[in-house]
């Protein structure tokens, strides 16, 4: 049987793994799904202004912003921003990172991007606020916007994180905001994590 859930919304959780070097979602480089995309040219629009919450070290924004993106990461964790806009700046590219705790990004962002890239955010946070959070990426998408999201782990159970998703969980949660149009396994994907990853292509739902 699962023990207590973790404290995942406190932001001294994730401070704590960053501390101890427990970060084992960390990859190091750019997600494998989302480097496949832009490669393929089947990302966002040209120049949007694109959300990646729970961005970590912030390895995806970096590579949105070598795509031309205007890309913003937000993270619950001072370090994980910390780092990330150091290697931003070593790299000299245009990149924002917030440190933000992802459920207020409606308040000073309501409709203020055109695309968001989900990736380990999702299996993050408390699955009781799964529905909360779908509502929040709509909230602060333009009329129209775009969410493209790699879900994992795409799996059975309920212990994390991360915490496991099913097909089911990914259309309750965003049903309500979002209109699916695409989904299925990404183009790539870690090695560890072949097998375990949904790719979803969603479109804001009107009000």
């Amino acid at each position: 049987m699962d023990g207590p859930r973790r404290p995942v919304s406190a932001a001294a959780y994730w401070e704590g793994l960053y501390a101890e070097r427990q970060d084992g979602w960390e990859l190091g480089e750019a997600a494998p799904s989302l480097q496949a995309r832009l490669a393929s040219g089947r990302s966002f629009t040209p120049g949007a202004r694109v959300a990646v919450p729970g961005c970590g070290r912030g390895h995806d924004v970096r590579l949105l912003a070598r795509h031309g993106f205007a890309v913003t990461g937000f993270d619950f964790a001072e370090v994980a921003v910390t780092e990330a806009r150091q290697m931003a700046s070593r790299e000299q590219l245009a990149a924002a990172f917030e440190r933000r705790e992802v459920f207020t990004l409606a308040k000073d962002y309501a409709q203020g991007f055109h695309a968001v890239w989900e990736y380990t955010c999702f299996c993050a946070i408390d699955p009781d606020r799964r529905v909360e959070y779908a509502r929040t990426l709509h909230d602060i998408l333009k009329p129209g916007g775009t969410l493209l999201a790699c879900f994992y782990p795409f799996k059975e159970g309920t212990d994390g994180p991360p915490f496991p998703v099913s097909q089911p969980d990914i259309e309750a949660a965003l049903g309500p905001f979002f209109r699916i149009v695409e989904a299925g396994p990404p183009p790539a994907s870690p090695e560890r994590r072949r097998g375990l990853e949904w790719l979803v292509r969603a479109e804001r739902r009107a009000g």
